[in-house]
């Protein structure tokens, strides 16, 4: 690493248009308690990463059921991406990425 500078990777959401409309029941559902989350458009990375305060706030609703469900494969996505990036596997992490879009159309499906 330079002296003064720093090599750094960010996950950024780039949704067609917004979280709100590529994942409408989920931007609800999250909407319900903090209706400004989706319009700040958070990365499905960043929400994956909040999966344990997002299930504490969503306890006892169905978003709450959806995500206990998929939490185990979530985390461990998130962790895979996190180490991928670590060791600047780039190529690996997008790989993880499309997963972790996979499950989130599944949540999206079941919160239908």
């Amino acid at each position: 690493m330079s002296k003064y500078m720093q090599l750094t990777v960010t996950v950024r959401p780039h949704y067609e248009p917004d979280l709100e409309r590529t994942y409408p029941h989920l931007a609800r559902h999250l909407g319900r308690f903090d209706p400004a989350r989706p319009l700040r458009n958070p990365s499905l990375y960043e929400l994956t990463g909040e999966l344990d305060q997002l299930l504490y706030r969503h306890e006892g609703t169905r978003l709450g059921e959806v995500l206990l469900k998929y939490h185990g494969k979530l985390k461990n996505l998130h962790k895979s991406i996190e180490k991928s990036i670590a060791d600047w596997d780039l190529a690996q992490a997008d790989k993880f990425l499309y997963s972790m879009e996979d499950v989130f159309e599944e949540i999206e499906l079941e919160l239908d």
